[in-house]
C-alpha cells in the first residue's frame, strides 16, 4: 500500500463511504493525525462524530468503559432508543452483562484449547484449501480468485465446525456475512443502508432484511439442540445459563448467533486477504517469510496490523469529557479508527511499510486489551499463521491479472474481489 498525499483537512469526511474508495481513508487518517486527531465530523444523516485517529486517544477511548460507553451501539448509525434493546449483541453491552455473556463461549477460543482442539482439524482443513486452489488454477491457467478460492473459503469452513454446521451450508452463510456487513456495497446489499429504503428495517441489525434469515436458520439448529451434550457454540448458546444467573432471552440469542455468522467469517477473511495483496506488493517481505517461515508466529502480528479489516468501532460518551484538547460533550458519538491507529508513525516506525521481522507488535485490530477485545483473536491468529505456514511454501509465483476490487464500506476493510495467477514451486 503506498502512501498517498494527504487530504487536504477542509476535505476530510469519514462518513462519506466513496471516500474510502481504492484506500484513500488512509490519506485522510495522515491528514487528521498531523492536524486534528480529534476531529469533529458531520453527518448528511447523522448527529456528526467525533473523528479519534491518534493511536494514544483511541487506546485512551476504548479501555475508559465509564467515559465511553458501547451501550448506544458501536457503529456510526444512529438507533432509535426504543430499538436498542431489540437489536442489542453482546457488542452493545457492557459490565457485568457483557462479561457473563463473554463467558458462556469465552473458553473455547483460549490458546490452551484451540491448540487442543482445533489447530490439528485447521492446519488439515488449510492443506484442503490450498489443494483446491492450485488444482483450480491447474485447470484454467494458472488464475484463481484469491478471495473466493482461498481466502473466503477457509475461514468459514472453520465457522461451520464451531457451529456444527453441514459443509454444503457455508456459502449461505458467506452470502449473509457479505449481506449484514456490507450492507452499504451495491454489489453485496439487497437493501443498502445508505439509502432510505432501509429505514422500514431500522429494527433490524445492520438495517437488513437478511438479518431474520439468519436468525431463522439459527433458530432452527437452536432447538434441534436444546437439552443435548455438545459442545458447538449453538449447544452451549441453547443449554448453558450466563453466570450472572439471567438467561439468554430469545432475541439475545437471535443477536447473539448473526454476531457469530459475522465475526467467524468476515474479518479473517479480510485479514488473509490484506495480508496477500500487501506481501504481492512489497515482495521482499513475501520471500524473507517463505525463506525463514519460522518468522510467521510473530509476523501474523504484523499483517494483522497492515491489514487492519475493521476501519472503526464507536463508542458514547456517558459525560462531558476533554480529549486530546477538545470538548467533548454528553451524548457525543466518539469513533475510534483503529486502522488509523495501526498506521500512527509515532507508535510504528515507517507504518506503511509491512515488515515482517517487526517485533512487539502492539497493534489495535482486535481491540488491544479493553474489555471488548474481540473474542475471535487468537482463533484469527491462528487461521492467518495456518493460511500462511501452508500456502508460502507451494507458492512459486503469484501475480495480478486483474482489478483488486474493494467492498464499499467505511467500516470493513475488505477486497471482494483479487484475481490472481499463481502456479506451484519447483
Amino acid at each position: 500500500m503506498p502512501r498517498h498525499a494527504p487530504v487536504p483537512l477542509a476535505e476530510v469526511d469519514l462518513s462519506d463511504i466513496d471516500g474510502f474508495a481504492d484506500l484513500r481513508g488512509y490519506s485522510q487518517f495522515d491528514t487528521l493525525r498531523a492536524e486534528d486527531p480529534v476531529h469533529w465530523n458531520e453527518e448528511k444523516d447523522g448527529a456528526g462524530f467525533w473523528a479519534v485517529t491518534r493511536y494514544a486517544d483511541i487506546w485512551a477511548v476504548d479501555r475508559d468503559v465509564e467515559s465511553f460507553t458501547s451501550e448506544k451501539f458501536v457503529n456510526l448509525e444512529d438507533v432509535d432508543d426504543d430499538l436498542r434493546d431489540f437489536r442489542r449483541s453482546l457488542l452493545e453491552t457492557d459490565g457485568s452483562r457483557h462479561h457473563a455473556l463473554r463467558r458462556l463461549i469465552q473458553r473455547e477460543f483460549t490458546p490452551r484449547n484451540l491448540l487442543k482442539n482445533y489447530e490439528g482439524f485447521l492446519r488439515q482443513l488449510t492443506k484442503q484449501t490450498v489443494d483446491r486452489a492450485f488444482a483450480e488454477a491447474a485447470a484454467n491457467d494458472g488464475r484463481i480468485d484469491f478471495v473466493t478460492t482461498i481466502s473466503a473459503d477457509f475461514p468459514i469452513q472453520v465457522l461451520a465446525r464451531l457451529l456444527d454446521v453441514p459443509p454444503e451450508d457455508t456459502p449461505q452463510l458467506i452470502a449473509w456475512g457479505n449481506e449484514m456487513v456490507a450492507n452499504t456495497d451495491p454489489d453485496y446489499a439487497k437493501v443498502r443502508a445508505d439509502l432510505a429504503e432501509s429505514d422500514q428495517y431500522r429494527h433490524l441489525p445492520f438495517r437488513s432484511p437478511t438479518v431474520q434469515e439468519v436468525w431463522d436458520y439459527g433458530n432452527r439448529l437452536k432447538d434441534e439442540r436444546v437439552g443435548g451434550q455438545g459442545s458447538d457454540l449453538i449447544t452451549i448458546l441453547a443449554n448453558k445459563l450466563p453466570d450472572d444467573g439471567v438467561p439468554l432471552s430469545q432475541q439475545d440469542f437471535n443477536n447473539y448467533f448473526s454476531l457469530l455468522v459475522i465475526a467467524g467469517n468476515e474479518t479473517t477473511r479480510h485479514a488473509i486477504s490484506n495480508s496477500m495483496l500487501g506481501l504481492m506488493e512489497q515482495p521482499s517481505q513475501l520471500r524473507l517469510l517463505q525463506e525463514r517461515p519460522e518468522l510467521l508466529t510473530t509476523a501474523v502480528e504484523e499483517l494483522l496490523r497492515w491489514a487492519s479489516p475493521v476501519y472503526h468501532f464507536r463508542r458514547t460518551a456517558t459525560r462531558d469529557v476533554e480529549l486530546g484538547g477538545k470538548q467533548i460533550k454528553k451524548d457525543d458519538k466518539v469513533v475510534m479508527w483503529f486502522a488509523s491507529g495501526n498506521r500512527d508513525d509515532e507508535v510504528f516506525a515507517d507504518p506503511y511499510t509491512i515488515d515482517v521481522t517487526r517485533t512487539n507488535v502492539d497493534h489495535m485490530t482486535f481491540g488491544k486489551g479493553s474489555p471488548h477485545l474481540c473474542m475471535g483473536a487468537n482463533l484469527a491468529r491462528m487461521e492467518i499463521r495456518l493460511m500462511f505456514e501452508e500456502l508460502l511454501p507451494r507458492l512459486g509465483s503469484i501475480e495480478l491479472v486483474g482489478d483488486v476490487r474493494r467492498i464499499r464500506s467505511n467500516f470493513v476493510n475488505g477486497i471482494k474481489s483479487f484475481p490472481v495467477r499463481i502456479s506451484p514451486a519447483a
